[in-house]
C-alpha cells in the first residue's frame, strides 16, 4: 500500500523518472546491499537523466536550423519605450 501511494505522489510531483526507477529497484535483487543514500542517489540521477532526455526533443523543435540565435534577437530587438 505504501509503495503504491509513493508512486502516485512521485507522479503527481511530475517525477516520472524517479517513479520508474523506484519500480525497477523494487524488482532488482542486487540492489538490496546498497545503503539508503546510494539508492536515493540512483533515483535522483535517474530523474535528472529523464528530465534531460525529455527536454532535448523540445529544445530541438523550438529552434529551426535557419532561425537566428537567441542572443542575436536580444541585440537587434528594439528597445522598450
Amino acid at each position: 500500500m505504501l509503495f503504491t501511494q509513493t508512486l502516485e505522489k512521485l507522479r503527481a510531483l511530475r517525477l516520472e523518472g524517479m517513479a520508474q526507477a523506484l519500480e525497477e529497484q523494487r524488482h532488482q535483487n542486487d540492489i538490496v546491499p546498497l545503503s539508503f543514500e546510494d539508492r536515493l542517489a540512483l533515483l535522483v540521477e535517474r530523474q535528472w537523466l529523464w528530465k534531460e532526455t525529455a527536454a532535448w526533443p523540445f529544445a530541438c523543435r523550438t529552434r529551426s536550423s535557419n532561425s537566428a540565435p537567441v542572443w542575436k534577437t536580444w541585440i537587434t530587438a528594439a528597445p522598450a519605450a
